[in-house]
């Protein structure tokens, strides 16, 4: 046992290169986590992949540094610091244990909410909780070097076994046959794939309207184009068909052969001018995103999915269907598109409050 003991301390870090280890895996898990949400193609997987590993390395630092602490937990030496460095301790092991759960195929029933999105909850907690805890325990990342080359060649290892237990999660999930086993490439697990409206009906933040009456909606076309056009739901025919993969930031995909609408079609139609740069897109909830132009042209407004027509949850009479980007950008409900020469910054506020 003490072997054991004296081998697992000359694999480990200093202290201050443990502290400072954690903080880097923390800051990477919440950067590459915003990116996830924007990552939609394949050559974009390695911000997947650098999350993970991150989240490997924390798990790897966690029990050491917690082993070195746990001293100063007991009743009788909490201070008010202390009992939030615990409870950091806990929203960090528990973001860890519902990522876990979740490559291994887990489920939890929160009522509209699930366990991705505890996870990223719990995530999103993390980096308050530590900018309090450093204002009392900040140390200088001078001290962190002061193991020198053999705390690069620990962390080295520490960074190949990493890389070696998120490679083996994959081949587990086979052998189990979990739910995890068929993650795409963003995390996200397959729901409801080529069967119709039967897939998750979700919506980002707010965005709840009533149905839409297909008699009184119209869709327009309007910005930086010669004619500004308008169409009623019989007007726009379905006679585009594009096989695309909706990946939710909700934590599922699901591939459908979507009809509707081409925008480059539209687009020909109203004849954007020589500045138009930008599409928007606009939901009848105030909800809006913009795609470069040369992007848009191939995007398609969809009015149905694998032959029936869209359910009202799913963005009846119109939705965007945009390939490669994720689920909170292909816009539902649509009203409006504009062409503009710059994208609208205000957008990036719209996404959070329309429906409020």
């Amino acid at each position: 046992m003490l072997t054991v003991t004296m081998a697992i301390r000359r694999l480990t870090p200093t202290p201050r290169a443990v502290d400072w280890g954690l903080f880097a895996a923390v800051a990477k898990l919440l950067g590459t986590g915003v990116a996830t949400i924007f990552a939609g193609t394949p050559d974009s997987a390695w911000i997947i992949d650098v999350h993970a590993l991150s989240g490997v390395l924390l798990v790897l630092l966690l029990p050491v540094k917690l082993r070195r602490v746990s001293h100063r937990v007991s009743p009788s030496r909490l201070t008010g610091i202390r009992v939030l460095s615990v409870g950091l301790a806990v929203v960090v092991l528990g973001a860890l244990g519902t990522g876990v759960w979740w490559i291994f195929g887990g489920t939890l029933d929160l009522g509209p909410w699930g366990l991705f999105h505890l996870h990223v909850a719990l995530g999103l907690l993390v980096p308050p909780l530590l900018v309090v805890h450093l204002r009392s325990r900040f140390h200088s990342p001078t001290q962190a070097t002061r193991g020198g080359r053999r705390d690069v060649l620990r962390y080295a290892g520490l960074v190949t076994a990493g890389a070696l237990l998120w490679r083996v999660q994959g081949p587990v999930n086979d052998a189990l046959d979990s739910a995890g086993a068929d993650r795409r490439y963003t995390g996200s697990r397959e729901d409801g794939t080529n069967n119709g409206n039967r897939f998750p009906v979700t919506s980002w933040v707010a965005d709840n309207p009533e149905p839409v009456d297909g008699a009184d909606w119209s869709l327009s076309v309007a910005g930086r184009v010669a004619s500004e056009t308008s169409y009623a739901t019989d007007e726009l025919s379905p006679d585009t068909t594009e096989s695309a993969i909706l990946d939710c930031t909700s934590g599922w995909y699901s591939g459908h052969e979507w009809q509707g609408v081409r925008v480059g079609d539209l687009l020909d139609a109203a004849d954007p001018d020589d500045a138009a740069a930008w599409v928007q897109f606009r939901s009848v909830t105030g909800y809006r995103w913009s795609l470069p132009l040369s992007e848009a042209r191939d995007a398609i407004l969809a009015t149905h999915v694998d032959g029936e027509r869209l359910a009202h949850g799913h963005g009846y009479p119109l939705r965007l269907v945009a390939p490669g980007r994720r689920g909170f950008q292909w816009v539902k409900w649509v009203e409006s598109v504009r062409v503009s020469k710059r994208r609208e910054l205000g957008e990036w506020l719209a996404i959070f409050v329309s429906g409020l």
